[in-house]
């Protein structure tokens, strides 16, 4: 029997605020080739979330797929389990309203923490406080391609 969000409890340092969830979703799919904590995944996602990969992916050419947190998790596990893989956040801008966040995150992919990216892209990330915690409702992501180049309000400050 999988898991649900009734069952999986969250670390309430990782739902306390908008930037302890974004970090903590990005922990959860980052690390070593082998098996994710798919429970404190499920724990970060509102019932009904939906995760929406619009263009190509790492894993395999895409195009826009619209799917539940299961359905992502049975799509990318082959992928993680046999891939050393890190996303890492490395800009964000981030507007909100009353108990909504809605953040653009801008990502890095390596094959190791430190190496050099093998993709970029924005997570286009939707967030609801709600029962006392921060709850991902949507994230939508596009990778960068050379018909597609992050603009530049999205990239990091160089001096």
């Amino acid at each position: 029997m999988s898991e649900t969000k009734t069952t999986a409890k969250p670390r309430p340092e990782d739902v306390a605020t908008p930037d302890a969830i974004i970090k903590a979703m990005y922990d959860t799919i980052s690390g070593p080739a082998g098996k994710r904590n798919w429970y404190r995944e499920r724990s970060l996602f509102l019932d009904g979330a939906r995760l929406i990969p619009i263009g190509k992916r790492i894993h395999k050419e895409g195009e826009l797929q619209i799917l539940s947190l299961e359905e992502w998790i049975e799509d990318a596990e082959p992928f993680l389990a046999e891939n050393d893989f890190y996303e890492i956040e490395i800009m964000r801008q981030m507007n909100r309203y009353g108990n909504l966040v809605q953040a653009f995150s801008t990502y890095e992919a390596r094959n190791t923490e430190d190496g050099e990216p093998i993709a970029r892209g924005i997570n286009s990330i939707q967030l609801l406080h709600k029962d006392d915690r921060w709850w991902i409702v949507t994230v939508m992501w596009d990778n960068e391609t050379r018909d597609n180049p992050i603009p530049e309000e999205f990239l990091p400050y160089l001096w």
